[in-house]
């Protein structure tokens, strides 16, 4: 289990039990690794409360979650060197959600990464595709590190879901990552108020 996380806490992504997978939590939300990810570094970010639709968050856990979503894109985008994310919302069955419960994709890129599966743009695609059917993963394998500097991208056929223990190892991983960032955030943060 994640070093951050209670051992008492229990974490349910719909009807799926994911707290090894769980790096980082909040109040009101969490962040997880994902079972196949598109590409090294893609995680999931969820409110705590399971409701399928992003209307039905509050405005204090739309905050939470958004504000998430920004501190671990930050982390990923800083280990894995990444130039960019993709930040994606599958609000609603229509919208290709697979897990009846509001969740941000976070995937860290870096220029050209899919340029041999035709281009970044492609990133949509395979999220509304069997690659991005994050429900279909779940029920098919439910429950690693990837390289750090590269972004290696695994053709779907090859692409296999990872084991329980490949996914505790990078929740760990990326759990030290989030406490980096936190104290980086916290230090920045005393450093403004003391130059104000």
């Amino acid at each position: 289990m994640s070093p951050l996380i209670p051992k008492s806490r229990t974490i349910y992504f719909g009807q799926f039990l994911v707290t090894p997978q769980v790096f980082h939590t909040t109040p009101l939300s969490f962040a997880l690794v994902n079972l196949k990810p598109i590409l090294p570094g893609h995680v999931l970010v969820s409110p705590l409360r399971p409701v399928p639709r992003l209307r039905d968050l509050s405005p204090a856990e739309v905050a939470d979650l958004f504000t998430t979503v920004q501190r671990v894109g930050r982390m990923l985008e800083r280990v894995y060197g990444a130039a960019a994310l993709n930040v994606a919302v599958q609000d609603g069955v229509a919208a290709g959600q697979t897990v009846p419960h509001v969740h941000a994709h976070i995937i860290p890129r870096s220029q050209d990464d899919l340029a041999d599966q035709g281009g970044g743009d492609v990133l949509y695609d395979l999220l509304d595709g069997e690659e991005g059917d994050v429900g279909a993963h779940l029920r098919m394998h439910h429950a690693a590190k990837r390289q750090r500097s590269k972004f290696p991208v695994v053709p779907d056929t090859d692409r296999k879901p990872r084991n329980e223990e490949e996914m505790s190892k990078e929740a760990e991983w990326f759990a030290r990552e989030m406490a980096k960032e936190t104290e980086g955030t916290d230090a920045e943060g005393s450093a403004e108020s003391r130059d104000s």
